[in-house]
């Protein structure tokens, strides 16, 4: 006996009802997560004119072309901050009128942007540097998922920064998906900042990470433990980084009290719950993890151990 689309539908609306854990149904409507992927594609023009078009643009054309992307970017993005402050507080006035806060919020947004170029050209020049296989700065931003992924990420930090619900977690992760990296919007993130090859990172919520910071791929900054669920919510849950730390390939630092020392090297593959203090070497040998004095070393006496 053949299946009819009235049978296939009507098990799944029944599925509705029996499974309802996973349904959004007569609630608050929720920010489109592909108009937020477009709003997203479009900030990022904005950040790097001239990088994502499909003709060249001229100097002459700057102000105009910019003036009718933001016009554009302002509406779109308005109408989904909307949503958002509809969403959360989860019990807020329905009868209040939101629109006024969303267009505040959406310009005060928007206003941050060339702070955030500032940060970015900072981004660009430590990854330029830090990669000898680099050609040009113009491919570090074109080409290196490294940048979108920060990019992104320094503007969703400015949404969470304001409060926002639901939009910066949905911008990273757009982010995340094509570029493997995982930066949660709360992070904090310090200038020259740099993420070699990229696939693979986690940065969690609370990290805090200074300046001068270079990781490579597979770097895990997490939290001790999740089994408390949401009772931890709002607490440091990740490590913080101090200034001129490198970190290199596979390497987990875990635990909201962990804290890396400025100056340090954390080796590949490393497993650390544990602070260290500044100019430390960290290294995995067979099954121990052995904490140096990178100045002690460097002179020649590899048992000083911290």
């Amino acid at each position: 006996m053949s299946v009819t689309v009235s049978q296939l539908t009507n098990e799944l609306v029944a599925s509705y009802a029996r499974v309802g854990g996973i349904n959004h149904l007569d609630g608050k409507n929720l920010p489109s997560k592909t108009a937020i992927a477009g709003i997203t594609v479009d900030l990022l023009r904005l950040l790097f004119p001239g990088f994502f078009e499909e003709k060249p643009m001229h100097s002459s054309e700057l102000k105009v072309e910019t003036a009718t992307l933001m016009d554009s970017v302002q509406g779109r993005l308005e109408d989904e901050l909307l949503k958002a402050l509809k969403y959360n507080p989860p019990d807020a006035d329905k009868r209040k009128d939101h629109r006024p806060e969303a267009r505040q919020l959406t310009l005060e947004f928007l206003g941050s942007l060339p702070r955030v170029r500032e940060i970015l050209q900072t981004d660009a020049e430590a990854a330029f540097n830090g990669d000898p296989a680099a050609l040009s700065k113009e491919e570090v931003i074109v080409a290196y998922p490294f940048m979108e992924a920060i990019a992104v990420q320094r503007m969703a930090h400015e949404l969470y920064r304001q409060g926002i619900a639901l939009l910066p977690r949905i911008m990273t992760e757009w982010a995340h998906s094509r570029s493997g990296m995982d930066l949660h919007p709360g992070a904090r993130i310090g200038t020259h900042f740099f993420v070699d090859h990229c696939t693979g990172t986690v940065i969690g919520e609370t990290c805090e990470i200074g300046n001068h910071v270079k990781m490579y791929q597979g770097v895990g900054l997490v939290a001790r433990s999740l089994a408390g669920g949401q009772s931890l919510k709002g607490r440091k849950r990740h490590p913080t980084v101090e200034d001129h730390v490198t970190i290199y390939a596979g390497a987990t630092i875990v635990g909201g009290e962990t804290v890396i020392g400025a100056h340090s090297t954390v080796g590949a593959n490393v497993f650390l719950m544990q602070s260290v203090p500044p100019h430390s070497l960290v290294l995995y040998e067979e099954v121990n993890v052995k904490v140096f004095d990178k100045r002690e070393r460097e002179k020649g006496r590899s048992d000083f151990q911290i």
